[in-house]
């Protein structure tokens, strides 16, 4: 049986929905031998360069097979982002709450409670996910509400609801 939800790797998919290009792109970078077949030590150094320490058993349980392919890692994908938990009452929101918190934190690299696109850009490249393309200034300006040129988490948080929203 595939059980591909958990509130930690759920941290993973808040952190920026992504595009289908862009979870091919990553899904190339994590399949070290190029053979069209992400093992659960592939994944797994994705999941601990985000911050999440699982031993390959807890992944195999979490995810239900050794591997995947591109198809079942964009279904892995999708079923995170999709997940809900009951009717959305106060634990689910308590929940959500604190995962976004730890999300912010993975993001806020100094700890003073802001997200500076110096930092965006750092995280995104961590991940494996920057390319030149991107302005990590206008990413913060288009939800820095008082306009400071970071994000605190209230801003972080709206950010992250309206993205999941809008996917």
């Amino acid at each position: 049986m595939s059980i591909y939800t958990c509130a930690s790797v759920e941290n993973l998919a808040n952190m920026c929905p992504l595009t289908t290009n862009e979870l091919e792109l990553i899904f190339e970078k994590l399949d070290i031998n190029s053979d069209g077949i992400l093992t659960l030590e592939e994944l797994n150094q994705l999941l601990v360069r985000t911050g999440f320490k699982y031993s390959i058993e807890e992944l195999e349980y979490l995810v239900g097979k050794k591997s995947l392919n591109l198809s079942e890692f964009l279904c892995f994908y999708d079923s995170i982002l999709n997940h809900k938990n009951g009717d959305g009452g106060d634990a689910e929101i308590e929940e959500l709450e604190s995962d976004l918190l730890k999300t912010f934190k993975v993001f806020d690299l100094d700890g003073d409670g802001f997200i500076t696109s110096q930092e965006l850009e750092c995280v995104l490249k961590r991940l494996g996910m920057w390319d030149e393309e991107k302005d990590c200034r206008s990413m913060i300006y288009s939800y820095d509400i008082n306009l400071d040129g970071k994000l605190d988490f209230k801003e972080f948080k709206n950010m992250m609801l309206l993205t999941l929203q809008s996917v």
